[in-house]
């Protein structure tokens, strides 16, 4: 890893950790907040890539393990990692490399921007929302006794505003692709 990379991954930890000052809302019915840092996870990995997408994601969570209070509402310290949404924690790691792989993969320079756009949503549905859903709701179950259908079913209220996130997310994508044809999407 070189130093534009590592200056790269620190400006999405601090993208991350910035969409966690927009307070968190709460729906009530299930203990799992919506946040916009999700979005900053998407973002990642479609705009760095799933390497560098997932060191961004990993700074964050040592920020907070070390106490810092950079998740949304000003949470931080271990007791973040024993909480019942710490599945989601966990699953910002999986959804960052699987959104930025699937952006590697599927996005191309010399694809239409309709395409290219395309390829980031779909990245970013299945690696933020598909990938980071099946660590978050696993977890929520067994954490707050919910058991699984009942932690799924809840958890489809976020859905609606996830993908409205990674449509934003995929935007972003494209709109770096295009603004910043040297900053090297997939390294």
């Amino acid at each position: 890893m070189n130093t534009r990379d590592l200056v790269l991954s620190a400006l999405f930890a601090a993208i991350i950790v910035a969409l966690g000052i927009l307070p968190p809302i709460t729906l009530g019915f299930i203990p799992v907040p919506i946040t916009a840092q999700s979005l900053g996870v998407m973002m990642a990995g479609a705009v760095l890539g799933a390497r560098r997408g997932t060191i961004a994601v990993l700074i964050v969570l040592v920020l907070v393990a070390i106490g810092l209070p950079v998740l949304s509402g000003g949470r931080g310290g271990l007791s973040a990692f024993a909480a019942p949404t710490t599945g989601f924690l966990i699953g910002w790691v999986f959804a960052a490399f699987v959104t930025g792989y699937l952006s590697e993969r599927l996005v191309k320079s010399e694809q239409s921007a309709l395409v290219q756009t395309v390829g980031f949503f779909f990245a970013a549905m299945i690696g933020g929302i598909v990938i980071l859903y099946a660590f978050g709701i696993v977890y929520l179950a067994f954490a707050a006794q919910l058991g699984l259908s009942k932690a799924f079913l809840g958890s489809m209220a976020f859905i609606p505003g996830d993908v409205i996130k990674a449509f934003v997310a995929a935007l972003v994508g494209r709109a770096v692709m295009v603004g910043y044809p040297l900053l090297p999407v997939r390294s």
